[in-house]
């Protein structure tokens, strides 16, 4: 046997920009053994800044312009962690985050971009829209455009505040789109006025005099209008005051002005420029910490300052990555020198653009705008077509220095227990940050040495138990400890209990003892933070090393008996409704072979991450006869468990009512199945003519999605017809937005379901 090759150093990156999205590419091209990779961003679609104007103009759709940041990093095998960051502890290497506990690093890098700065404009930042960050811009700008659909014969009036390249590209592509969504409609003729404001005498400033004159002529021929000299001085709800006293009226203003930088970064102690974006040496390396990286237009390079553009960025990825290797490697860095001169094609937003090269400006053809969408498309198709596999050729390096054990094979056992000094410190760390529950009916717990907790069963109480425990099916640790005590406590939930306790079991993938706690402090305090919500205390547990992250509990619940809630209560006429919407296993089946849309599986994931507590005190409040939580034998095999457990009955399911996930009939359609699916598939031997039903019967719910398992699924109440329209009202009220009413209990109909079993049977409508 090989050793397996413990994490050693962790290199951490704040933002998905284009320079990081390279490094995620190149890495999984040619990853590098004992070193971790950590993507921090709170946005999972990077905008093409190339394709974005013709995005805005209606000439790509969304997946085509933006870069999926979670196929991409599966690829690259990078740990995804889906925050902001906020600050950074450069005393301790540690990235403060808004809602993760802060995240430790030996090298960072980082790449989140530039936003315009509005903070000195009186009303800016109240009622204008700022171009970045740009996921905000697009859903504002959508907003724009569906008010224009909908009401085509209101007049409407732009400003467009920034005479630069961006604010000049940007107006010509909010006129070609309201255009052509107007013409669309048949309101050709509603007034339709864009204000083009810049505080120089001239726009496109870092461009060519001769440049400057063709695109002011354009802008004139196309009807925006330019105010050149004015400085805006304040923004109203309906105009732009400037500093010279002209009032220009306008519904919505666009800010495209000089970039600002995150103000956190300064405060955190790296040397930043008068704007506050990093300064960088030729290696970029901050000038101040070595250890951290900064690449795109949150970055200065000292000795060869650049405008803050795309393509800076996507030329530094290559440089980045390979100094981001040398330094783990322990190599010095190599230097990169920007060019000084770049090329610029301007989208006019009707499939023509001006080419720009220092002195030079030629067009406006379609021949240009053909090149330059070919470039763009190059470009993202990188990003769209990974190579199936990673690259079998790796550097190696031994990290003796900070390995346990150099090269010795793990051991079993005891042996592989995690060592108590890290286990310790962990436990005080997630302790501070989420103090420790008092419940009197805890007689001893983690604040005991003891070998075993011990609880109280309150008398005319009854305990009840339950147990899970599986492999990490996201790779933020944080997110995964959340996730992991849902879907335990939903058992309780089930049954009508409040959780009490819970014991965990935790395998940690190899690692310097540093590294592992770490790794354990975002995963119990990801869990604790769900324990707590739900009233209960984390008593102990045990951990162990392996391959992968994995999780469980043992978790004790109190209910009185006369209040459980058990699965076999069906009776005919009550209504079966599920709180959750279903697809949470042919979702990650696809993710993991990367085919999934990084949006789907964040859907999935914030339903994992809705607790199903309050769910299940609904359905006690509406009188419910029985209820289970849809979890590992899916749908069907979960209310097959219901109808063995009952007198007697059918049930009429409506397929049709199924809610789905965002994504889980694509990935179904196209053969994406867990693994458990095949086994799960023999509950359809309950199901009445399945045998005869066909394929093609309901394409919008494919019948597979009956057999798909789902983590941390949502609960299945059986309530009585006359309580079921208030009980999905409270339901819907209290955040299960997609609970529907699926099915309905039916007296049975003498089907003969399988040998050694009742006669019950379900019939799919």
């Amino acid at each position: 046997m090989e050793a397996p090759t413990p994490v050693t150093q962790d290199l951490v990156l704040i933002g998905g920009g284009h320079s990081h999205a390279i490094a995620l590419r190149m890495w999984g091209m040619n990853p590098i053994p004992g070193a971790r990779l950590t993507l921090i961003t709170d946005v999972m679609h990077t905008p093409y800044s190339g394709m974005l104007p013709g995005y805005v103009a209606g000439l790509y759709e969304f997946d085509e312009c933006h870069i999926d940041l979670r196929p991409l990093a599966r690829f690259a095998g990078v740990r995804l962690i889906g925050d902001r960051a906020v600050g950074l502890d450069l005393a301790q290497n540690r990235v403060l985050c808004a809602h993760h506990p802060a995240i430790a690093f030996d090298w960072l890098s980082i790449d989140i971009g530039s936003t315009p700065a509005v903070s000195t404009v009186p009303g800016a930042a109240e009622y204008a829209i700022p171009v970045k960050p740009i996921s905000q811009f697009l859903t504002q700008w959508e907003a724009i455009v569906q008010q224009v659909s909908e009401q085509p014969q209101r007049p409407l009036r732009l400003g467009i505040v920034g005479g630069g390249a961006g604010g000049v590209e940007l107006a010509l592509n909010i006129r070609a789109r309201l255009r052509q969504v107007l013409q669309q409609a048949g309101h050709l003729d509603t007034p339709l006025e864009i204000h083009l404001v810049h505080r120089g005498r001239e726009i496109l400033p870092e461009r060519s005099p001769g440049m400057r004159r063709k695109m002011q002529h354009i802008l004139a021929q196309r009807g925006i209008q330019l105010h050149l000299g004015e400085t805006v001085a304040a923004v109203e709800p309906d105009g732009l005051r400037c500093e010279s006293g002209r009032w220009i009226e306008c519904d919505r203003p666009f800010w495209v002005t000089q970039a600002s930088a995150a103000s956190w970064l300064k405060e955190s102690g790296l040397a930043t420029d008068d704007r506050g974006f990093i300064q960088v040496n030729d290696c970029l390396q901050s000038i101040s910490h070595p250890y951290v990286f900064a690449a795109g237009d949150v970055a200065t390079m000292v000795r060869h300052p650049r405008p803050k553009a795309g393509v800076f960025a996507v030329r530094q990825g290559k440089p980045l990555v390979e100094n981001l290797r040398r330094a783990l490697l322990g190599q010095p860095p190599k230097p990169f020198v920007p060019q000084k001169e770049f090329l610029i094609l301007v989208g006019l937003g009707d499939c023509t653009a001006v080419a720009s090269r220092g002195p030079l400006h030629v067009g406006p053809t379609p021949w240009f705008w053909q090149w330059k969408d070919r470039i763009d498309r190059r470009f993202m198709e990188k990003f769209s077509n990974l190579p199936e596999m990673r690259s079998q050729r790796v550097e190696r390096r031994t990290f003796a220095p900070s390995r346990r054990a150099s090269n010795s094979l793990p051991c079993a056992g005891c042996g592989s227990k995690i060592g108590s000094q890290p286990l310790d410190r962990a436990l005080q760390r997630v302790q501070a940050e989420y103090p420790a529950l008092q419940r009197d009916d805890i007689l001893i717990g983690l604040d005991t040495p003891d070998d075993a907790a011990a609880v109280e069963v309150p008398a005319g109480w009854v305990l009840l138990q339950t147990v899970d425990y599986f492999r990490a099916l996201v790779d933020d640790p944080f997110v995964f400890g959340q996730i992991a005590a849902n879907h335990a406590l939903s058992d309780l939930f089930a049954m009508g209990a409040s959780p009490q306790s819970a014991l965990a079991i935790a395998t940690l993938p190899y690692a310097t003892p540093a590294k592992q706690e770490e790794m354990l402090v975002h995963l119990l305090a990801g869990a604790t933070k769900v324990l707590h919500a739900a009233g209960a205390v984390l008593m102990g547990g045990h951990t162990v090393e392996g391959a992968e992250l994995a999780l469980g509990f043992a978790c004790n619940g109190l209910a009185e008996s006369s209040q459980l809630l058990p699965k076999g209560g069906l009776r005919p006429g009550d209504v079966l409704i599920l709180t959750k919407p279903l697809g949470t296993g042919t979702l990650f089946a696809a993710e993991m072979q990367r085919r999934a849309k990084g949006r789907w599986i964040e859907g999935a994931i914030t339903t994992m991450l809705q607790s199903n507590q309050t769910a299940a005190k609904i359905f006690q409040g509406h009188g419910a006869h029985a209820c289970t939580d849809v979890t590992g034998f899916g749908l069907l095999g979960h209310l097959v468990e219901m109808l063995r457990a009952s007198e007697p009955v059918g049930v009429q399911l409506d397929l049709s009512a199924l809610p789905l996930l965002p994504g889980a009939a694509e990935t179904l359609q196209q053969g994406f199945r867990s693994s458990l699916h095949p086994q799960n598939l023999a509950a359809a031997c309950w199901v009445r003519d399945w045998e005869q039903r066909s394929p093609s019967r309901s394409s919008e719910i494919p019948a597979d999605i009956l057999f798909d398992p789902q983590t941390a699924g949502g609960l299945l109440g059986c309530v009585p017809a006359e309580t079921a329209p208030d009980c999905l009202s409270a339901l819907h009220q209290a955040g299960y937005l997609e609970s529907r009413a699926v099915a309905q209990v039916i007296p049975s109909e003498g089907d003969v379901a399988p040998q050694g079993w009742s006669q019950r049977s379900v019939r799919l409508v």
